[in-house]
């Protein structure tokens, strides 16, 4: 799995701050963006952010390049409304001369789980390749594709949204592959945007766990997991 951040809206705390500023001042935009350069935006963010003032943080937007992952994720990943994706396509990009799985470790580990994977994705290659022989069109020879193949998508989410998809994906009751993924977009953007997402996470890092009867019961080291990637930064 590869995670790169593209791009993302420059100076994204004092965009948050502006917008922030704004909602409170009669000023004009040019004398605020003037204050503000020199104001502490730290403690106006964290002030905001305490206050759950939150719609001033869709002004902002982070591009994730992802590669490396399956299908089973980037299922999960579009649920998620408030996003922009572009995916790799099976219509238009044949998958005869490259085919690769991901396989999850619980089926790495197991000698024979894995024989049988193997064995399943080369037949469904085979096929695969097989229909394509025969004049049968990428888009329909795809249907025999398993959730295991391989692929990458750019997902754009602004940072209100992306505070969400945290506190639901990188959950220890989230799906491992996504998980993984959500935690290494975490890292990226904490790097340029730390104080908007210092408490970013699954919701145990700054309350009380909300699943309720479906807890891990590994809320301790979960926040301390996630104290210790603000130390990275």
């Amino acid at each position: 799995m590869n995670v790169t951040l593209l791009e993302h809206t420059p100076n994204p705390e004092q965009t948050v701050a502006l917008a922030a500023r704004l909602c409170y001042s009669p000023v004009s935009i040019g004398e605020l963006r003037e204050k503000l350069e020199s104001a502490d935006i730290e403690k106006f963010l964290e002030k905001i952010m305490s206050l759950g003032h939150h719609s001033v943080l869709e002004h902002v937007s982070f591009t994730f390049a992802i590669e490396g992952i399956s299908r089973v994720t980037t299922h999960q990943l579009v649920r998620h409304r408030i996003a922009s994706f572009s995916q790799q396509s099976q219509r238009y990009v044949s998958h005869t001369k490259h085919f690769a799985s991901i396989v999850p470790d619980s089926i790495a580990a197991n000698d024979e789980a894995l024989r049988i994977f193997d064995s399943m994705s080369e037949k469904v290659h085979g096929a695969y390749a097989r229909l394509v022989e025969l004049g049968i069109p990428a888009e329909d020879a795809r249907y025999i594709l398993p959730n295991s193949t391989e692929t990458k998508i750019i997902m754009t989410m602004n940072a209100r949204e992306l505070l969400h998809y945290f506190g639901l994906r990188c959950c220890q009751r989230a799906q491992w592959e996504i998980r993984a993924m959500s935690i290494e977009m975490l890292r990226l953007v904490k790097r340029v945007a730390p104080v908007i997402f210092r408490s970013a996470g699954p919701g145990c890092v700054a309350g009380p766990c909300p699943e309720g009867q479906f807890c891990c019961g590994l809320t301790v080291d979960v926040r301390e997991f996630f104290k210790k990637l603000d130390q990275e930064i």
